[in-house]
């Protein structure tokens, strides 16, 4: 069975495609975040979302193989 991804349960090579396309992670790490209750983590990636969290964001998917939790609450 595969494991799941940050974005909305997918798999990590879903995930990791969705991160690669910056645009896409924009979205989708706001959304996520959004969805998961976090509204002062979604507005950060929503504001920052095209710059180095991008950027950090596509370095821990490969490497970790989950996005960046700047607030882990």
């Amino acid at each position: 069975m595969a494991k799941k991804g940050d974005y909305f349960g997918l798999s990590y090579i879903v995930s990791l495609i969705l991160a690669i396309i910056p645009v896409t992670s924009w979205v989708c790490g706001f959304v996520t975040r959004f969805m998961e209750g976090k509204i002062v983590a979604g507005l950060i990636r929503l504001i920052f979302g095209f710059t180095i969290v991008w950027i950090i964001d596509l370095i821990l998917m490969i490497v970790s193989k989950h996005i960046l939790r700047l607030i882990p609450v």
